[in-house]
């Protein structure tokens, strides 16, 4: 294929995923009164609109980052069929098996954070209200801290999966993540502090799953090299 060529298919791979995304945009936005309900079903009290557009922001948000979701596999699946002439067959098979670890790592990563991160946080932040104020959450405020508190963990939770794909493609090497760990963690630690509240329980809350996690990703990383040594072996002998 010439450069042309090359152009002229990814610009169908963009075409097709910008359509899946409007397709399940739709169909989320169909639904979101419904997501927005399962959203806010353990608040005690309403959440306050300040202004007419609010709600529909919050719709839109939430529609977004559901078709976000949901068309993250069909994205995957349109790069590895624009990579796919420039691989070997058994390449192939195992690009195409991370597609579906990828999106089960990015709801894993949503889930972490919404279920177990931001009812914790929450709770901290509210605790420290006591009784000297009067408390109400307008749903601007309150579903920008969880956005910002859930979203970000559907991304870093793709880190094995990103880790493991470079791995196989000899990109990179468990040792050389081995020799950044340090840079690593100081970026881990950033990335951190600037998603949380400005409290130390809720950094440390985030710190010690992406450590965590990033260690995961190395310790896949030597088995995927490990792999891959052994059938670069097998191919080399007569």
């Amino acid at each position: 294929m010439n450069v042309v060529d090359h152009l002229s298919e990814l610009r169908k791979r963009v075409i097709i995923t910008l359509a899946s995304f409007l397709l399940f945009l739709i169909i989320s936005f169909l639904f979101v009164q419904d997501i927005h309900h399962f959203l806010v079903k353990d608040l005690n009290d309403k959440l306050a609109i300040l202004g007419p557009g609010d709600i529909l922001w919050i719709y839109m948000a939430i529609a977004g980052i559901s078709a976000i979701t949901f068309t993250i596999p069909i994205a995957a699946f349109q790069i590895w069929l624009f990579v796919k002439p420039g691989l070997r067959k058994e390449e192939q098979k195992v690009t195409l098996a991370f597609i579906p670890g990828i999106f089960i790592l990015f709801i894993s990563g949503i889930a972490f954070g919404y279920f177990l991160l931001f009812p914790i946080v929450l709770s901290f932040l509210q605790s420290l209200a006591g009784d000297q104020f009067e408390t109400f959450f307008t749903v601007d405020k309150y579903f920008r801290f969880m956005i910002n508190l859930t979203v970000p963990f559907g991304f870093l939770f793709e880190m094995p999966a990103i880790i493991m794909f470079l791995t196989r493609l000899g990109i990179i090497n468990p040792q050389r993540l081995a020799k950044s760990r340090k840079i690593s963690y100081f970026f881990l630690i950033v990335v951190s502090v600037l998603i949380t509240p400005p409290d130390f329980i809720s950094d440390i809350l985030v710190i010690v799953p992406l450590v965590l996690l990033y260690e995961f990703s190395v310790t896949l990383s030597k088995i995927v090299y490990r792999k891959k040594l052994i059938l670069e072996s097998e191919q080399l002998a007569p």
